[in-house]
C-alpha cells in the first residue's frame, strides 16, 4: 500500500514538473496543416460497361466495395413508391440461394452486404473476398423478387405512410420540396395513398429490368487488394450482368424562386409543435469557385451548436432542441438552401423573426475572424476524420469522378478552407441565401400560430398536405352564445356516462401495449391502476420473447410515492406528492369548478371540431380539448417545468359497462393500444 502511494506521488510530481515547464501566458503555435492523400485510384473498365476505381490501403485486412448505378433523377409520376418498393424488396436472397441461407453465410462470413435501386455495397475481410463477392453480385444480378414479398413491403409502406399522415416533419418535408421545385419535378414529386396503390408486382419487375443494367455503373474498392488481381475476380463475378439500352432521363431542370418572400402555411389541427423551414433553390456546384466560401457560410449560421441559429433559438431562447442550416450542391447545380426548427406553437412567429434576423445578420455584418477561425478548424477537424472511414475514400474516389473535380480536389481540400476570407463568406451568403425571394415553410395548428404570423409582415398563402393551393381556413369558430366552459365539462360527463356512473368507480385498471415498428422483437406492456380518491400505480415492462427484459414506473399510496427507471428507484418529490395528493377521484371532470375553466375557441382536432377549455388547477395550466359533436375529450395540453409541451391525443371510444373510454392513446407521438378495461375489479392496497 504505501509504495503505491509514493509511486502515485511520484508520478503526480513528474505531470506537475512537466506542467510548470509550460508558459500558459503564451498560445501555443499551431502545427501545419496535415496532408489529405487517398492515392489515385486505380482504374479499369469490365466489358458491360462498369467503372472500376480501387484504393489500395493495406493498413487492416478489410475490403469495402461502394456500387453506385449513375442515372439522372427518374420522374415515376402516378406511380411514385415504385422504387421504394424495389429497394426494400432488394438484398433478400437470390434466384439461386433462399433468403434465410443468404443472410446466416453473409453473417456466418462476418461481412455486410446491402443492395438498393441506386446501388449497394459490401464489406469483409480480406480472406473471404472472393465469397463476398460472389454472394454480393448474385444480389445484384439475379434478386429474388416475390410477389409474396411485394405484398409485404407494400403493406408496409402504405401503413407507414397512413401513420405519417398527421406528421408535421414529414408533411414539411413533402412539401418544402414540392413547393420548392414543382410536384412534377425529379425533386419535388412525392408518394401518396394513391401512388402507391397505382404501383402493381409487374411494376416492379419491369422498372427492376429497365434500370438495373451495368452500362453506367461504378464499383468503388478501398481495402486491402491488389487491383491487378481484383480485376479477374471483378470479370467472373459481374460480366455476366448483362448490357441494356439506357432509358433517356433528362438532367433535372433549376426552379426559380419566388419573387418576394412569402409564408407557406399547412394547417394541421392536431399539431403539437409548429415545423418552420426557411428555403430557396441555389445552383451551387462543388467546381464552383466560391463553394468553400459557401459551406463556410452554413457553418457559421446553422451547421452545428455553435451556428447563429442554434445559439439564437436553442441556447438564448430555449424554443427548440436544436435549429440548423443545410446547403446542398449537385452536378446539376439544382439543389436548395434551408434553415428550420421545430418549436412550440406559442413561439412560431417569434422564431420566423429571429432566423430572419439570423440570415440577414450573416448577409450584412461581417463575421468576427477569430469565429471564422474556429469554425473552419471545426469543419476541417470532422473533415479529417472522416477520412479514416473506408465509405468515405470510397464517396470521395466517385464524387471526383462524377463531378469532374480537379484530380488534387480533395489534397487541396484543407488549404482551400483555409484561404475563405471573412468578405469571402459574407458574398457567398448573399448569393446563396435570399433571404428576399424565400419560401418560409409552415407545419403548424393554425388557430394558434396565424394570428402571430399575420403580424410578422409576409403574405401568407396557404396549402394542404399534399402542396395544393387552399382557402384560408377557418380556424376559430364562433362559440355558441351563452355557452361556458362549465357547459362543455358537464356535456363530456353526460357523453361518457353521466356523472351516477362515474362516481360509482372506485377502482379502474387500464392494461395497454405500445405500438412499435414492425420487425422489432420487443414488446411494450403498460398497465394503470386507479384507486378512489388519489391511489395510483403505473407499471410498464419492456418483454422479448416472453421474458420480462426490464421494468419500470411510479406508484403514489395516499401519502408517498416513487418512481422507478433504469438507474434505479427514487422517492417522489416533495412538489409531485403534493400534486398526487391534490386528486379528489378517477375522473378529474367530476371535481371542476367554474372559476378552475375559461372556453378559449372552437379549435379543430384530427378532423373534429373540438372546445378548447383552460384548465387552471394551483399554479398549472393544461389544456383540454372535448369534440363538439361526440362531447367526448380528444386532447391534453400541457407543459412541463422546461415549457416543453405534452400533448396526449384520444381515439377509438368504446363503452365498458356503460362508460365510454378511448382505447387509442398518442403521447408525443408515441401510440398505444388499449387491451383491456377493467371496472371496480379489487385492488388492494399493497399494489400502491
Amino acid at each position: 500500500m504505501k509504495k503505491n502511494i509514493i509511486l502515485t506521488i511520484l508520478i503526480l510530481f513528474i505531470i506537475n514538473l512537466n506542467f510548470a515547464q509550460i508558459d500558459r501566458t503564451k498560445q501555443p503555435e499551431s502545427g501545419p496543416d496535415p496532408e489529405i492523400k487517398f492515392g489515385t485510384p486505380k482504374t479499369f473498365k469490365l466489358k458491360n460497361g462498369i467503372q472500376v476505381l480501387v484504393v489500395e490501403d493495406d493498413k487492416l485486412p478489410v475490403v469495402t466495395y461502394s456500387l453506385r448505378i449513375d442515372r439522372n433523377p427518374i420522374i415515376d409520376g402516378e406511380k411514385v413508391g415504385v422504387s421504394t418498393l424495389l429497394s426494400a424488396m432488394l438484398g433478400n436472397g437470390t434466384t439461386n440461394i433462399p433468403k434465410d441461407e443468404f443472410n446466416e453465410e453473409v453473417e456466418f462470413l462476418g461481412a455486410s452486404v446491402s443492395v438498393a435501386f441506386s446501388g449497394g455495397s459490401a464489406n469483409t475481410l480480406t480472406k473471404n473476398n472472393s465469397r463476398v463477392l460472389e454472394l454480393w453480385s448474385d444480389a445484384i444480378i439475379n434478386p429474388l423478387l416475390t410477389e409474396e414479398e411485394f405484398d409485404k413491403e407494400k403493406a408496409k409502406l402504405l401503413e407507414s405512410f397512413k401513420a405519417d399522415i398527421n406528421n408535421i416533419d414529414a408533411i414539411s418535408s413533402r412539401v418544402s420540396s414540392a413547393l420548392s421545385y414543382g410536384k412534377n419535378h425529379p425533386y419535388g414529386e412525392f408518394t401518396t395513398q394513391q401512388t402507391i396503390e397505382n404501383v402493381s408486382f409487374d411494376d416492379v419487375i419491369e422498372y427492376h429490368k429497365k434500370y438495373n443494367i451495368p452500362n453506367n455503373a461504378y464499383i468503388v474498392v478501398v481495402g486491402d487488394v491488389k487491383a491487378k488481381e481484383l480485376k479477374a475476380v471483378l470479370k467472373e463475378k459481374f460480366e455476366p450482368w448483362k448490357k441494356g439500352k439506357l432509358p433517356v432521363n433528362p438532367e433535372p431542370l433549376y426552379t426559380d424562386n419566388v419573387g418576394l418572400t412569402e409564408i407557406n402555411f399547412i394547417d394541421v389541427p392536431s399539431a403539437t409543435q409548429s415545423t418552420v423551414i426557411f428555403t430557396n433553390n441555389t445552383p451551387l456546384k462543388q467546381t464552383d469557385e466560391d463553394y468553400f466560401a459557401a459551406l463556410l457560410a452554413n457553418q457559421v449560421l446553422g451547421g452545428g451548436s455553435e451556428g447563429y441559429l442554434f445559439k439564437n433559438l436553442r441556447d438564448d431562447n430555449g424554443w427548440t432542441y436544436g435549429s440548423y442550416s443545410g446547403l446542398g450542391s449537385n452536378r446539376y447545380g439544382v439543389s436548395r438552401f434551408t434553415a428550420e426548427a421545430k418549436v412550440r406553437n406559442s413561439v412560431t412567429d417569434s422564431t420566423v423573426t429571429e432566423i430572419v434576423k439570423e440570415i440577414s445578420r450573416i448577409r450584412t455584418e461581417n463575421v468576427d475572424p477569430q469565429r471564422l477561425k474556429d469554425v473552419k478548424a471545426a469543419y476541417l477537424g470532422n473533415f479529417i476524420f472522416s477520412t479514416e472511414r473506408a465509405s468515405t475514400v470510397a464517396n470521395f474516389a466517385l464524387g471526383q469522378k462524377l463531378n469532374n473535380l480537379p484530380d488534387d480536389y480533395y489534397e487541396t481540400f484543407i488549404e482551400n478552407i483555409n484561404k475563405v476570407t471573412v468578405q469571402d463568406l459574407k458574398k457567398a451568403a448573399n448569393k446563396y441565401f435570399k433571404l428576399g425571394n424565400t419560401r418560409i415553410i409552415v407545419v403548424g395548428r393554425g388557430s394558434e400560430v396565424i394570428a402571430g404570423l399575420e403580424e410578422v409582415g409576409f403574405p401568407i398563402n396557404y396549402f394542404d398536405k399534399f402542396a395544393n393551393s387552399v382557402a384560408k381556413p377557418v380556424f376559430n369558430k364562433a362559440i355558441p352564445e351563452g355557452l361556458t366552459a362549465l357547459d362543455v365539462v358537464n356535456n363530456y360527463v353526460n357523453a361518457v356516462g353521466g356523472r351516477e356512473k362515474l362516481k360509482a368507480v372506485t377502482t379502474l385498471i387500464t392494461n395497454g401495449e405500445l405500438e412499435l415498428p414492425s420487425g422489432v422483437p420487443q414488446q411494450v406492456k403498460l398497465s394503470v391502476k386507479q384507486k378512489i380518491p388519489n391511489k395510483e400505480s403505473i407499471k410498464q415492462k419492456v418483454m422479448m420473447n416472453g421474458q420480462v427484459m426490464m421494468e419500470g414506473g411510479q406508484s403514489f399510496d395516499g401519502e408517498s410515492g416513487y418512481i422507478q427507471g433504469p438507474q434505479g428507484r427514487s422517492d417522489m418529490d416533495e412538489k409531485t406528492i403534493a400534486k398526487m395528493k391534490a386528486v379528489k377521484g378517477i375522473f378529474d371532470e367530476l371535481y371542476y369548478d367554474d372559476g378552475q375553466l375559461e372556453l378559449i375557441n372552437i379549435s379543430n382536432i384530427g378532423g373534429e371540431d373540438a372546445y378548447k377549455i383552460k384548465v387552471s388547477e394551483d399554479s398549472e395550466i393544461s389544456y383540454k380539448y372535448y369534440g363538439v359533436t361526440s362531447g367526448y375529450l380528444l386532447s391534453v395540453e400541457s407543459e412541463d417545468e422546461n415549457k416543453n409541451l405534452n400533448t396526449t391525443n384520444y381515439s377509438d371510444f368504446r363503452s365498458v359497462n356503460g362508460i365510454i373510454f378511448p382505447f387509442k392513446l398518442e403521447i408525443q407521438g408515441q401510440k398505444i393500444n388499449i387491451t383491456e378495461i377493467l371496472i371496480n375489479e379489487e385492488i388492494k392496497d399493497s399494489s400502491f
